[in-house]
């Protein structure tokens, strides 16, 4: 495939994005009416100026990674709710050999921020990765850099992922045992304890000396004390 069928495949992939009905289309829709400009011209200025805010403007690696991100996410969603599986699989690969690069740019962004026209380049390399041609950016480099480190690596992070899902597994039963023993002591030792009902005195003896319940009247307390002094004559 030359240069040409490149540049027109990507131009009626354009076109057929802007005769689509959704946000972008509807704003340049507008547009059109009120300036009398056609919608492809003004998606073509816009392109334009993105890519020259791309080289010169503040805030480039937002922009770039908003492009990496919003127009597969569109496509990707879309992709899911249709019946046919090859753009499934073709947008897949796609997010896989972004998360590939995100990573390795996470690594390198110090050194990668300084280089002239970074993320001009950046974005380039994201539309080759989702451009739609048979031998885009993304199949090629899974074809050619993920795929083969994956099936060479396959069964030893299998292994590992297993190992370290089994650990995680035990670590969180040992803590949620731990967690419920805390809770349960905690919990036996703040219950309050039970009081004990004082005993019913009323029906115990008093242990003083006092005298019994029986009353002594005085007479017959006199008549006592007579006969106690003729005793002791």
């Amino acid at each position: 495939m030359g240069l040409l069928d490149i540049f027109s495949s990507i131009r009626d992939r354009a076109e057929k994005f802007l005769n689509e009905k959704n946000v972008v289309t509807d704003a340049l829709a507008r547009i059109e009416e009120k300036t009398g400009i056609r919608k492809k011209i003004v998606a073509f200025g816009a392109v334009s100026l993105t890519g020259l805010y791309l080289v010169y403007g503040y805030g480039a690696s937002l922009l770039c990674n908003l492009i990496g991100f919003a127009y597969p996410a569109y496509y990707s969603i879309k992709a899911i709710e249709s019946p046919c599986k090859e753009d499934d699989t073709k947008w897949l690969t796609y997010w896989v050999v972004y998360g590939v690069f995100s990573l390795g740019e996470f690594f390198s962004d110090i050194f990668l921020y300084w280089f002239p026209f970074y993320y001009a380049f950046k974005c380039l390399f994201l539309l080759w990765c989702m451009a739609p041609t048979s031998w885009n950016g993304s199949q090629v480099i899974y074809d050619k850099v993920v795929r083969p480190i994956f099936l060479r690596h396959e069964a030893t992070v299998d292994n590992m992922v297993n190992d370290l899902s089994g650990k995680a597994m035990n670590a969180a039963e040992n803590l949620t045992r731990e967690v419920l023993s805390t809770l349960i002591k905690n919990k036996t030792f703040s219950m309050p304890v039970p009081k004990v009902a004082p005993s019913d005195a009323k029906g115990l003896p008093e242990a003083s000396g006092e005298t019994s319940g029986v009353k002594v009247s005085p007479s017959e307390q006199n008549g006592e004390e007579r006969r106690d002094e003729i005793g002791v004559d």
